[in-house]
C-alpha cells in the first residue's frame, strides 16, 4: 500500500491547516514530525524524513511551503527510490523567508536538481513566501508539473485553506499511471491557469 507522508513547513502546521485535516481524512497518511519546528536545520530535518522514509515502502509526499524544499533536497539521494510522487504546496523561497523570519532557518541553499520522481507543484499568484514567476522557475528545474491557484497567499489557514478536499485529487494522480498521466491531467486543465482546486473540471473528480 502506498502511503502519504505530511511535510509540513516552518513552525508546522496548525490545528486548522489542510495538512492536519488531510491526516484526519486519510487515517494511512503520516505526519513526519521534527524535533524543532521553530529554528528548521536542513541536516536534521532530512536526517528524519530519510529515517521514516526508511520504515516504508512506496509513498506520496504532500509537503507544505519548507517541507517542498526539504523533499527538493532529496534529489540524489538512495532514500528517494520508495517515493511515487510529490505534492509541493507553496514552495518557499529562502530569501524571502529569511527576510520575513530573520536568522530562524538554516536549510542551505535553494535545490536546484532535477527530482527523480513525479511531482506537481501548487503555486499561487500572491504568495508573500515566493513570486509566482520564481517559483514557476523552480517548477522547472525540478521537472515539476505546475498548477497556478490563482490569488491564494501561502495557500494556509490565514488564506482560507483548512480542509482542502481538492488537494486529495491532485494527490490521487501518483496513484494512477504516474507522471505521463498526472502530465496529460495537468496540460487538460491548464498548467498555468488560474482556479481553486479542481472544481472547474469535473472530470477529474471521477
Amino acid at each position: 500500500m502506498t502511503r502519504t507522508l505530511i511535510l509540513p513547513g516552518f513552525m508546522g502546521s496548525g490545528t486548522d491547516h489542510w495538512q492536519q485535516h488531510w491526516l484526519s481524512d486519510h487515517p494511512g497518511s503520516r505526519f513526519v514530525e521534527q524535533d524543532n519546528w521553530d529554528r528548521p536545520h536542513l541536516d536534521a530535518w532530512l536526517a528524519r524524513l530519510e529515517s521514516v522514509l526508511g520504515k516504508h515502502g512506496d509513498v506520496i509526499l504532500v509537503a507544505h511551503s519548507l517541507g517542498c524544499l526539504l523533499a527538493a533536497h532529496l534529489a540524489g539521494r538512495a532514500s528517494a527510490e520508495t517515493i511515487r510522487g510529490a505534492l509541493l504546496v507553496a514552495p518557499c523561497h529562502l530569501d524571502r523567508t529569511e527576510y520575513i523570519h530573520p536568522g530562524a532557518i538554516r536549510f542551505g541553499a535553494m535545490p536546484e536538481a532535477p527530482l527523480p520522481f513525479p511531482s506537481l507543484v501548487v503555486a499561487s499568484l500572491n504568495d508573500p513566501y515566493m513570486p509566482f514567476e520564481q517559483c514557476r522557475h523552480y517548477a522547472s528545474l525540478w521537472g515539476s508539473e505546475l498548477i497556478d491557484l490563482g490569488h491564494a497567499g501561502h495557500i494556509n489557514v490565514a488564506s482560507g485553506f483548512g480542509r482542502w478536499v481538492h488537494g486529495y485529487r491532485l494527490a490521487s494522480l501518483f496513484q494512477r499511471d504516474g507522471s505521463d498521466t498526472m502530465h496529460r491531467t495537468v496540460s487538460r486543465i491548464g498548467s498555468h491557469r488560474p482556479f481553486r482546486g479542481l472544481v472547474r473540471d469535473r472530470r477529474l473528480l471521477s
